[in-house]
């Protein structure tokens, strides 16, 4: 069960950590974009960590608040549950 988890969240950060580079690619191109609230349901639902190494391994979403201060402290509450886990 604990691999599972560790699993899940593995694959749904590396989602989130492609779309921050999908969206910063489709911004640059001025394209369509993909919406804040699916990076941010990604986030809540196990993919904070990828969404944070995106955004700074991607300079993207680095200035707006919600991202900048939403996906740390989700990723923090996820670091937090994963060690309990384990």
């Amino acid at each position: 069960m604990d691999l599972a988890v560790l699993a899940y969240v593995s694959i749904v950060s590396l989602i989130l950590c492609i779309y921050m580079y999908s969206d910063k690619e489709r911004a640059k191109n001025k394209e369509w974009r993909i919406s804040e609230k699916t990076l941010f349901t990604l986030a809540f639902f196990g993919g904070a960590i990828g969404g944070v190494l995106g955004m700074y391994l991607f300079r993207h979403k680095t200035r707006n608040n919600a991202f900048a201060f939403g996906f740390p402290l989700l990723a923090a509450v996820h670091i937090f549950l994963l060690v309990q886990l384990f």
